[in-house]
């Protein structure tokens, strides 16, 4: 059915009456709460900072207010801020183009906040409360840093594995660390620090829940955490899809955490890149428009599977994944093996350099994405090489329109 006007419709009472209308209260909010406390790895360190840490939140006139203020109030943190401006919930969202906690605009009103309060962490989460957008403070130099997606996940993600294993001692020898394939190779990198298997899936979280329900029925793996670079992810397996109440709250944990440590979530940050690498991912895309447009972006995807190429920005292509016929070929060894996920038109390259990129045509607008990863020797040699290799894989692109 494709016109809302053959839907069939019934009046409010008409529902109730019928036992089909039902108002979600208590008996479902209480529950989660609940579960979300119950993933605290260290309520001892939040007890030691909660009237230090402060903090700044933003609902972005969506509906993270009340679950996001509530866990963190029952958890004993004193100084959560809330932008006024954008607190209660408004379709409209008066205070920004686009509500979406991956741009700078939907900070600019926690940011000023965060400065009159000295906050440590500014969090916002998008109006549906499953994306989380972050930025930390530097107490060096008093600078708001701002967390990717892939920043803020290994962020978490890394806390959360690190402080199982420092509490009980080890891990599930199964434990598995699930991302989408766009997703930063950080991760991949925590996971072989703490011995624990990395699986990689297709992009939407859907995927990461199925991938916990095969580990439930089949126990061939025990989840641990999933993340995807979209400001998405998941402690606990309470759930199936991404939550930004539970993200906020473990980042707030893992905040008092550092601070019981005399560091900061950006000194935490640091210290991975130190361990694991100056790993750099971001995304550029081609917008074309209009019948012409799509029948380029499918000309582009059939000239780049086709005829792969040897070599992206200077850097010699190890290996080609094309998700689309199944199929990982191995330009070092010739060899080529199945991708072993489901068929979707996405290409993947894997670089020299520790460097990688993803070609996806977008499910939702007239582009086509890249998804660009590298890794650094500093952050600066990080930045630089992601933004070389993204210039050039568009002049490579703008080649074929």
């Amino acid at each position: 059915m494709t016109d809302y006007a053959a839907c069939k419709t019934m009046s409010l009472e008409d529902a109730k009456a019928a036992g089909l209308y039902q108002t979600i209260g208590a008996d479902i909010d209480d529950p989660y709460i609940e579960e979300l406390k119950g993933l605290v790895l260290h309520q001892d360190s939040i007890d030691a900072v909660k009237d230090k840490l402060t903090i700044v939140y933003s609902p972005l006139h969506g509906t993270g207010n009340i679950p996001v203020r509530r866990v963190l109030k029952e958890l004993g943190f004193q100084n959560v801020h809330v932008v006024p401006e954008q607190e209660l919930p408004d379709g409209e969202f008066p205070t920004v183009s686009y509500p979406n906690p991956e741009a700078a605009e939907a900070f600019e009103l926690g940011l000023a906040l965060a400065k009159k309060v000295n906050a440590d962490l500014v969090l916002a989460t998008d109006p549906d409360a499953d994306r989380l957008g972050v930025y930390v403070k530097d107490s060096k130099t008093g600078e708001y840093h701002t967390l990717t997606g892939n920043m803020s996940g290994c962020l978490i993600g890394d806390y959360v594995i690190g402080q199982r294993k420092a509490i009980q001692g080890s891990l599930p020898e199964n434990g598995a660390f699930i991302r989408s394939i766009v997703s930063t190779n950080m991760a991949d990198a925590i996971a072989k620090y703490y011995g624990i298997q990395l699986v990689e899936v297709l992009t939407g979280f859907k995927f990461i829940g199925q991938k916990m329900l095969e580990f439930e029925t089949k126990g061939n793996g025990t989840y641990l955490f999933g993340m995807e670079e979209s400001y998405g992810c998941l402690t606990g397996t309470y759930a199936r899809d991404k939550d930004a109440v539970v993200a906020s709250m473990a980042l707030c944990e893992a905040a008092a955490y550092y601070m019981t440590k005399n560091m900061t979530l950006w000194d935490a940050m640091l210290e991975m890149y130190e361990r694991y690498g100056y790993y750099k991912d971001h995304v550029e895309s081609i917008t074309l428009k209009g019948i012409e447009g799509l029948a380029k972006i499918q000309e582009i995807m059939n000239t780049l599977r086709e005829d792969a190429p040897k070599e992206i920005g200077g850097l010699k292509v190890l290996a080609a994944r094309d998700y689309k016929t199944d199929t990982i070929r191995n330009f070092v060894t010739g060899q080529t093996e199945p991708t072993g996920l489901p068929k979707s038109n996405v290409l993947y390259y894997e670089l020299e350099d520790d460097a990688w990129v993803c070609v996806r045509p977008s499910g939702t607008e007239p582009k086509v994405k890249f998804y660009i990863g590298v890794k650094g020797s500093s952050l600066a040699d990080a930045d630089e090489k992601s933004a070389s290799l993204g210039k050039k894989v568009l002049e490579m692109i703008n080649k074929m329109i």
